[in-house]
């Protein structure tokens, strides 16, 4: 076993060389608006032409707040001095010179939307590269369907990424829900790839979580296939594939379902974190109350996450690091992985 400070933990530093949601696209408007990023406070807005900017919110002559500013057509002016930058943060005037002023400069965050995302690029511009970005091409498939909901965690992200990744906790802390009492136990494989790791899990021939079978319709069956199919994608970004068979099918039933649940993970801080989940689907396309349920069922699941999470950020920020490694088990293969690989990126950062 490696030491404690091979893995990421609540006190690792933020990882800013990674792309992660700034927003969605509809939370963007002609109004200024703050939002915390990685510890930043970040100004948000949408130019004329419909694109999301993303600016430092401090005015860089006295750091004067500038979501309390006002916007002129794409520009915005400082409130306090009259400072007018554009949206690549060049001060284009200032009134107590009467000309623009290029060393007064805010930092501007690169930006790119996808589907329903607005993705930003937190650490140096230079090295921004949109290739990075995970794919999640199903939000806009027509073949799918997504329900999507928004948790503010008062926590650590690391504790998040950790959770899920760390299926067995299904059949204790969502039991009646998306676990079972079989799942704790399913057989699983662990495969790291680069700086992703993929955790899968498989339980044939048990029954379907409360949460499935309602959607399914499958409240009758006693046993099915299901598979967890979870990806640890980036800093930002955590991917489960689910797929569920109903092996007693007849021949003009449904037989496969597909449920992808996507966790969208920002710092705010060092112990708090904007979390954005999308639940999509391919069956039942435009049965509204299939959509309701799924959304409701995961949405409490990830509530019931936060509240877990917080009590042990709680806990770690009154006492600090445990004075004894904490025990881990083979079923914390993947979670492990995952943090070792976090702690090597904010290491890198560091050197």
């Amino acid at each position: 076993m490696s030491t404690p400070s091979t893995y990421a933990d609540a006190h690792t530093p933020m990882i800013h060389s990674c792309w992660y949601i700034a927003g969605l696209v509809h939370e963007f408007s002609r109004e200024l608006q703050q939002r915390f990023l990685l510890g930043k406070s970040v100004l948000m807005y949408l130019s004329t032409d419909g694109k999301p900017v993303l600016l430092q919110n401090r005015c860089a002559h006295r750091s004067f707040p500038l979501h309390h500013g006002r916007l002129e057509e794409d520009n915005v002016v400082c409130m306090y001095h009259g400072l007018k930058y554009n949206p690549q943060g060049a001060c284009i005037h200032a009134p107590m010179i009467d000309r623009p002023a290029p060393h007064a400069k805010l930092h501007r965050y690169p930006t790119v939307v996808r589907g329903p995302l607005v993705w930003a690029w937190m650490g140096d511009p230079a090295l921004a590269n949109e290739a990075e970005i995970p794919a999640t091409d199903w939000l806009a498939d027509d073949g799918w369907v997504s329900g999507s909901g928004y948790v503010h965690v008062k926590a650590n992200y690391v504790g998040l990424q950790e959770n899920l990744l760390d299926l067995t906790h299904f059949s204790y802390l969502h039991a009646g829900n998306i676990g079972t009492p079989e799942w704790v136990n399913s057989p699983f494989e662990v495969t790291i790839e680069a700086k992703r790791v993929r955790v899968l899990r498989q339980l044939r021939n048990a029954p379907p979580p409360k949460i499935y079978a309602v959607a399914m319709g499958l409240t009758h069956r006693d046993k099915v296939h299901r598979v967890s199919d979870a990806w640890f994608q980036s800093p930002a970004m955590n991917v489960a594939y689910t797929h569920i068979e109903d092996v007693a099918a007849a021949a003009d039933e449904k037989r496969k379902y597909h449920v992808n649940i996507l966790h969208l993970i920002t710092p705010e801080t060092q112990h708090s974190m904007h979390y954005w989940a999308f639940i999509s689907r391919d069956f039942a396309l435009e049965d509204a109350g299939v959509s309701k349920w799924l959304t409701d069922s995961v949405m409490q699941a990830f509530n019931e996450d936060r509240e877990a999470l917080e009590w042990i950020d709680e806990m770690d920020t009154q006492e600090g690091r445990p004075a004894q490694v904490e025990a881990s088990f083979s079923s914390d293969r993947g979670s492990l992985a995952m943090r070792k690989i976090l702690q090597q990126l904010a290491t890198s950062e560091s050197a």
